[in-house]
């Protein structure tokens, strides 16, 4: 499995597959071969159908100025290895092409050529399983944080203190401003009218509500946020540990350690299943974000390894099948109440496993398994195309 390094990104929304992916992929490709004049970028499947809405093309030409670029939209063609394919080409001043480069952004940010995603190249950690890693702990009377401080790099807690901070102003930034959010939705930020409602009623899931849809109106501005496990998902865990913060008094290392956690479900899905809206839907955005989300407030109220895993489970169960449809291919409608609505099941998720002594038929693994079936049973209409589901509401608005 990667390094928590490889989950937890600092990056521009709105979409950690349609821009911060191809980001990296250009800056990458413009570094290999400074000597071309201009480029050229087609653009697959998802990346070609929602692109625009995701700002793709922005991104490609802002990371390749000053350089001219020319964008190949080319949705027809979906490349059997994964939806969200592009190649970059170099020209010279004479019009040949000097190099060509075929990637894919494969979820979170993550970019990988063919064959090589989940290849153990870049493999952090040993255990590939979330239970052969309960075994570790147990055969070695370790819990989950011990597990990532034994084997992720010697600087992973300074970096998630990084992360933390981000995912914090994120929040912060989020509620300083009642701006309407870009795009031709003209969707009106509602964290900050949360926020005011929850200094009258003092209702707790109020102020999660508020947290969460700061960090996720962020997002869909194109504000800086953290990848969790995706930009879709930005505001699930942001929303969770601000609440948790605030009300019940954890300090930062309690809380770092509960995102070291949290960061442990997502790099067990992304090693064996998908966080990619357009290979899986929203069940490996939304749905592992509440995941991640139920194992550190499990993690954090005091859950033994079973419990937390169990939390983890019912997060991501209670998710199978729901589809990636954003509206116009923004991540605005339904993605902003979705990143709401996947922290207070995160904390009902919690609850539940912590009312049990973790036993349970299903393990977090299984869901895993099947959560990346179902979402490659999905029609593609329900992965992050904006032809199908709630976005169709929108064909003639």
């Amino acid at each position: 499995m990667e390094s928590l390094k490889e989950l937890f990104k600092i990056g521009n929304g709105p979409s950690s597959s349609h821009t911060m992916g191809p980001q990296r992929a250009a800056d990458q490709f413009k570094n290999k071969y400074p000597e071309a004049v201009s480029f050229k970028a087609h653009l697959y499947g998802s990346l070609a159908a929602t692109g625009e809405g995701h700002l793709t093309d922005y991104i490609i030409k802002k990371t390749l100025q000053p350089k001219e670029v020319e964008i190949l939209w080319r949705e027809d063609v979906v490349k059997e290895y994964h939806p969200n394919g592009m190649m970059l080409e170099a020209i010279d001043a004479d019009g040949n092409v000097i190099g060509d480069w075929t990637i894919y952004s494969v979820g979170g940010g993550t970019i990988a050529e063919e064959g090589m995603r989940n290849s153990g190249a870049n493999a952090t950690y040993p255990h590939n399983t979330l239970e052969q890693v309960i075994t570790w702990c147990e055969q070695n009377n370790k819990d989950f944080v011990d597990y990532i401080k034994t084997y992720d790099d010697a600087d992973i807690m300074d970096y998630l203190q990084t992360i933390k901070d981000a995912m914090e102003n994120s929040v912060k930034e989020g509620l300083a401003t009642e701006e309407v959010i870009p795009g031709k939705l003209n969707l009106q930020r509602r964290a900050k009218s949360f926020y005011d409602q929850y200094q009258v009623n003092k209702q707790p899931n109020t102020l999660m509500y508020a947290y969460s849809l700061a960090a996720s109106e962020q997002n869909a501005s194109g504000r800086i946020i953290v990848t969790a496990p995706t930009c879709g998902s930005a505001g699930v865990l942001p929303g969770i540990i601000s609440t948790l913060k605030e009300l019940e008094g954890y300090s930062d290392e309690q809380i770092l350690n509960a995102l070291a956690v949290a960061g442990l479900i997502g790099i067990v899905v992304k090693r064996n299943g998908s966080v990619s809206g357009a290979e899986v839907g929203c069940q490996g955005e939304v749905g592992v974000a509440c995941a991640m989300g139920a194992a550190a407030i499990a993690y954090l109220k005091g859950g033994s390894l079973r419990q937390i895993e169990y939390a983890a489970e019912i997060g991501l169960e209670h998710h199978l099948g729901m589809t990636c449809d954003p509206a116009y291919g923004y991540v605005q409608i339904p993605c902003i109440e979705r990143n709401a609505m996947g922290a207070q099941r995160s904390f009902d998720a919690a609850a539940y496993a912590l009312l049990t002594n973790g036993e349970h038929h299903v393990t977090f693994d299984q869901i895993v398994e099947i959560m990346d079936e179902t979402g490659r049973d999905m029609m593609d209409k329900y992965r992050e195309t904006s032809k199908g589901g709630i976005a169709k509401l929108f064909f003639t608005c």
